[in-house]
C-alpha cells in the first residue's frame, strides 16, 4: 500500500515539513475490504479516517420512507469515512459502505488528535482539508436546492465526467436527487 499516494495528495493541499510528514505518515495502516462492506452504520461513531488507494465507496442516508439518499462518493485519491462523526466523535447519521473491493490507509481519531496537538502544521492541514470539504458541501447544497434535474446532471458531468464509468447509475441518480428514469433520459438525451 502506497504512502506515496497520500504524500502526493497532502503536498498538493498543504505541504508539510519533513518532521511533520514523518509523524503524519507513521499513523496510517493498510486496510482492505470486499465489495458491499458496511464500514460505518447509523448510530456508530466513526472510528477511522480513511485514505482511499483503490475502490469506490459511498455514504448514504435512509429516510423514513426507506428511500436511500447518496450523500457522497469517494475514490482514489481522497479521504473517506463519515467526516462529521469522525471529527466530532458523535454517532453517525449515515451509512458508509464500499461499492467495490477497496484498499485504504486508515488512522484513528485518537492518533489524529494527538498528532494535531503535537504539530500545529498538521492541525493546519486538517483545517484546510475540512475547509475545502465544507466548500464542496455548500456548493452541492446550492445544486440540490436550486438546480433543475438537467442542470444537476450537466454540473456533475462537467465536474466529474469519469463517474459515469465507475459509479452505478442508480447511485448517481440518488446522489443528484433525481428519479432513475429521469437520469436515464438525461443520459440518453442528445442535448446534454
Amino acid at each position: 500500500m502506497s504512502v506515496q499516494q497520500l504524500h502526493t495528495f497532502i503536498q498538493a493541499i498543504y505541504p508539510l515539513k519533513e518532521k511533520e510528514w514523518e509523524a503524519f505518515s507513521s499513523i496510517w495502516t493498510p486496510f482492505e475490504c470486499k465489495r458491499k462492506t458496511m464500514l460505518t452504520a447509523i448510530g456508530e461513531t466513526e472510528k477511522h479516517l480513511y485514505f482511499v488507494l483503490e475502490g469506490l465507496q459511498r455514504a448514504f442516508y435512509i429516510g423514513e420512507d426507506n428511500q436511500e439518499g447518496t450523500i457522497v462518493f469517494t475514490y482514489p485519491p481522497s479521504f473517506s469515512g463519515v467526516a462529521d462523526s469522525f471529527l466530532t466523535q458523535t454517532p453517525s447519521k449515515y451509512f458508509f459502505e464500499t461499492l467495490s473491493t477497496s484498499k485504504f490507509l486508515r488512522t484513528t481519531y485518537k492518533q489524529m488528535e494527538e498528532l494535531m496537538l503535537q504539530y500545529p502544521d498538521v492541525q493546519g492541514m486538517v483545517l484546510r482539508i475540512t475547509a475545502f470539504a465544507l466548500k464542496g458541501v455548500l456548493e452541492r447544497q446550492v445544486e440540490l436546492q436550486c438546480f433543475s434535474a438537467e442542470e444537476k446532471f450537466r454540473t456533475l458531468l462537467k465536474r466529474s465526467p469519469h463517474v459515469l464509468q465507475i459509479i452505478p447509475h442508480k447511485y448517481l441518480a440518488s446522489y443528484l436527487g433525481i428519479d432513475p428514469a429521469t437520469f436515464s433520459k438525461l443520459l440518453s438525451s442528445k442535448r446534454i
